[in-house]
């Protein structure tokens, strides 16, 4: 067996685990040392009391030869799907076009497998690693980075896009914060059918955006639903992070160059390569989307965090991007190397941030902070700083 040169092209660690190891490294020089993590975008508050019941009760009724269920519905059980569409798609989209998930991240890598490795895929340039690393693991050879910069407001040049047959659009955008006006995704969609590209756009971050004038959804543009694939997740919105619970979009006007649709084959792989989301799982969900009221208390939360956290770096002289409409702050440090800047960080103020040169060349002397903590550790955070 010869192993794959793929992997030899990749960087020796993934961005987290790399970032675990070196705090892993300080903790064994300093065992009494008190690190904040703002780093990992992990989130930290409760499940909401409705979700915990629901699953508790759908977990007692596996008891009973009546309420147990063994394998469901490869796209996820319906009236899951039918919440989905009803919370977030109204009547652009419909049940039979959602695939439930165990989250975006496993769709996105599903996704990539579908494409395979004979495509030419453009990514923002900064932009989530999985969609670079996964690209390489699937052996995708033609990769452009669309640098995102202060100067164009971090969104592509998408002059430079015609050559793709696939771009990944993160909005609003992990690690920049960067969110698509109306307008904008407009122009996207137009020239996304011009150039004949496939747009896949993870909206996992999307119950954050604030304001009508940022669409939470591609979907809400007319025509997008001949360009773009949707993915999105719990996990950000109401703690799935353990739970695991997500869900694709795949419009059935989606047709390949030839003409062939595209949700027959994604319905293909996924009842090939997985066996659905956990029911208890799916419960979870439907609980948790007829009790979006409580949910976005728990992202103002966040989001309150990331305001007292922008205006602490801002004091401090930073350029602080983000935070607006995503739970994330992306902090400019001219001239100053990103794993320095994290080493620095660690040393003096046993904070960990992430390094902006994990998400691509253009984020070279930045750094990304999280808002997800208690309140208590941004208040001991401020006290440091």
């Amino acid at each position: 067996m010869k192993r794959r040169r793929a992997f030899s092209e990749l960087p020796n660690q993934y961005l987290f685990p790399e970032i675990a190891r070196r705090r892993v490294e300080y903790l064994e020089k300093h065992p009494n040392a008190s690190i904040i993590d703002l780093g990992i975008g992990n989130t930290i508050l409760p499940l909401i009391p409705p979700v915990a019941k629901a699953m508790e009760k759908a977990a007692r009724s596996m008891t009973t030869p009546e309420g147990y269920v063994g394998y469901g519905p490869e796209q996820g059980i319906l009236p899951l799907r039918q919440k989905i569409v009803e919370t977030y798609y109204s009547d652009c989209i419909t049940p039979d076009e959602i695939f439930v998930s165990d989250g975006a991240k496993c769709d996105v890598g599903r996704l990539q497998v579908l494409f395979g490795g004979g495509i030419r895929v453009g990514l923002q340039d900064p932009s989530y690693p999985v969609y670079f690393d996964g690209s390489i693991i699937n052996g995708v050879s033609s990769i452009k980075l669309l640098p995102c910069h202060p100067d164009n407001g971090f969104l592509p040049d998408l002059t430079q896009t015609t050559e793709l047959d696939l771009l990944y659009i993160c909005n609003p955008n992990n690690p920049t914060g960067a969110a698509y006006t109306k307008a904008q995704l407009e122009e996207l969609v137009i020239y996304a059918k011009k150039s004949q590209f496939l747009i896949l756009y993870d909206a996992a971050y999307s119950h954050y955006i604030q304001g009508s004038d940022h669409p939470r959804s591609i979907y809400e543009i007319e025509g997008a639903d001949e360009v773009a694939i949707e993915v999105n997740s719990l996990s950000k919105t109401a703690g799935f992070t353990g739970v695991r619970l997500g869900w694709t979009v795949v419009p059935k006007a989606l047709r390949y160059q030839c003409g062939f649709s595209l949700w027959n084959d994604w319905s293909r792989l996924t009842s090939t390569l997985f066996n659905g989301a956990s029911y208890l799982s799916q419960i979870g969900g439907i609980a948790a989307l007829e009790a979006m009221d409580q949910l976005e208390k728990t992202i103002a939360y966040y989001m309150e965090n990331g305001r007292r956290l922008k205006k602490a770096f801002s004091t401090l002289g930073y350029d602080v991007y983000g935070g607006e409409h995503a739970p994330y702050l992306w902090i400019h440090a001219p001239g100053e190397l990103s794993w320095d800047l994290f080493e620095s960080f660690l040393n003096d103020k046993q904070l960990i941030v992430t390094p902006g040169v994990g998400y691509g060349p253009s984020g070279e002397h930045f750094f990304r902070l999280s808002s997800f903590a208690q309140k208590e550790i941004i208040d001991s955070l401020l006290m440091r700083l």
